[in-house]
């Protein structure tokens, strides 16, 4: 098992970046995949992005597609979600879960998740 915090979240203009945090204890970090996911108030969680055990594959939501980037530090145990030119609808609890083996982007297929952390993007 593995136990996850979220950590970088706030308040930021729209335009304007901001990057997450996923730290990671317990069993070796570079046996799981992560994913990130996020909800909005009254909204369904929507998947964000995902990245392998090795961190060589990447998917991302179509709706962050070439804004969001997804990233892993095995040995610093953190995996990161770089988040640019933001959007109002970006606005979210974000959460990252991993698993043991591939990636999936249905969080139903993530059995760890972390607290979550809040981002509010402003018009």
């Amino acid at each position: 098992q593995v136990q996850l915090v979220e950590s970088g979240g706030g308040l930021v203009q729209a335009g304007g970046s901001l990057r997450l945090s996923c730290a990671a204890s317990g069993r070796t970090f570079s046996n799981y995949a992560v994913g990130w996911f996020r909800q909005a108030p009254g909204k369904e969680r929507e998947f964000v992005a995902t990245i392998n055990r090795s961190g060589g594959i990447t998917n991302f939501g179509d709706s962050v597609k070439g804004r969001f980037t997804i990233s892993r530090d095995n040995a610093k145990n953190t995996v990161y979600l770089q988040m640019n030119s933001l959007k109002p609808e970006d606005t979210a609890v974000y959460y990252c879960a991993a698993r043991g083996g591939l990636s999936h982007s249905l969080a139903r297929e993530y059995a760890y998740w972390g607290q979550g952390t809040q981002v509010t993007v402003s018009s």
